[in-house]
């Protein structure tokens, strides 16, 4: 391992890495938005023409690169800060950056969607999924999932994530080896174990006919995203200390084990896990050679907002769309979604996110910074 040595509270510290130049991370989660949105428009808006639909659909693996964008920044966060109290403070930052526009979105899609049975909620929309969603818990009951606010499985996992993190980085530092030890763990356990539990279990509840909905609640779960996150998290150590042959070989006997597990129990995550590790290669090398696009940047500067509302963007432009779907339409309608869902993001920066991380750094500032703040304060009220 080419890991430095831990402090008390769990960091690290290295000079020069490929995360200085912190715009790669922006380019990443510029695409992925921009995937994501074209799954969601390519739903709405199809061009009826095979190969570009599929293309599109493609884009789900936008929220995937989302994952090890945020199990990366997290590390880099971390291991950066030296400061008391780091998992408080943490839970601070991270809490305020996710949930006032999360909140917000919930009841606006209420508004929306309304509260009727739907695909994500067979029985209807009542206060447990509001509740659930609300506490960001709605990760861990199948019909509460995405029903309340679209796509929010993946805000669930980001924030089910974020409780994890501090415990792990702190246990872990920058040995990746036992990243990788525990997402493989984790993954055959959900593989043999959890999933063909919890499918019996929550099939019988909701009742014949809901098999399709609840495999895909349980693909979805926050278990089985948790080993993007910490493969991410040994992707960063990887790439800011160096490749080893062993991690070839840690990677070589995860692909391995998920086969065989996945071939005894059928639960269809073999190509998920594939899908995830060539994601990998694909971010890693997108820091390595420091990719640079401005545009695309500032794309992933608003991406949590955009993602937020390109599905309100969506549906109101359905609404009114006044064009057969086709290819033109596809491509216009794309168009629209993101430069709408841009300004959207825009000024919710301005209306709440702004304020809500300020609010962040002075919840989170050294107490030598708040008194000399309260000093200027007096000082010019004087």
């Amino acid at each position: 391992m080419g890991g430095q040595a831990r402090s008390a509270a769990g960091r690290v510290d290295q000079g020069a890495t490929p995360f200085d130049r912190s715009h790669s991370l922006d380019v990443l989660r510029g695409l992925a938005i921009a995937g994501v949105m074209a799954i969601h428009v390519s739903q709405s808006f199809p061009s009826n023409i095979h190969g570009i639909d599929y293309a599109f659909m493609c884009g789900w693996t936008g929220v995937n690169v989302f994952y090890f964008v945020s199990a990366m920044t997290m590390c880099l966060m971390w291991t950066r800060r030296a400061e008391a109290n780091p998992t408080r403070k943490f839970y601070i930052r991270r809490f305020l950056r996710i949930a006032p526009l999360f909140w917000l979105a919930i009841p606006l899609y209420l508004f929306v969607n309304g509260t009727g049975p739907n695909h994500d909620a067979p029985n209807g929309i009542g206060p447990l999924q509001v509740i659930l969603t609300a506490t960001f818990l709605h990760g861990f009951w199948p019909d509460s999932v995405n029903s309340v606010v679209p796509g929010d499985w993946s805000i669930a996992a980001e924030m089910t994530f974020y409780v994890v993190f501090p415990f792990v980085i702190t246990a872990f530092g920058s040995r990746r080896h036992l990243y990788l030890a525990l997402a493989l763990l984790l993954h055959l356990v959900n593989v043999c174990l959890f999933k063909p539990w919890a499918f019996a279990l929550f099939s019988t509840y909701y009742g014949p006919g809901h098999e399709a909905f609840v495999w895909n609640a349980l693909h979805i779960s926050f278990l089985n995203q948790l080993p993007i996150f910490l493969v991410g998290c040994a992707l960063f150590f990887a790439l800011r200390d160096g490749f080893a042959k062993s991690d070839a070989a840690m990677l070589a006997c995860f692909i391995a084990l998920s086969f065989i597990a996945d071939r005894a129990t059928g639960s269809h995550e073999f190509n998920y896990l594939m899908i995830n590790l060539v994601l990998g290669a694909g971010v890693a090398g997108c820091i390595k050679l420091a990719v640079h696009c401005e545009p695309v940047e500032a794309l992933g500067r608003n991406s949590y907002s955009m993602y937020l509302s390109h599905f309100a963007v969506i549906h109101g432009l359905h609404q009114v769309w006044p064009f057969a779907d086709g290819l033109v339409s596809l491509l216009l309608a794309y168009a629209v979604t993101a430069v709408l869902s841009y300004l959207v993001a825009r000024a919710t920066w301005h209306l709440v996110e702004r304020y809500a991380q300020d609010l962040a750094r002075r919840l989170t500032a050294p107490a030598s910074k708040v008194k000399r703040a309260e000093l200027i304060a007096t000082a010019v009220q004087h």
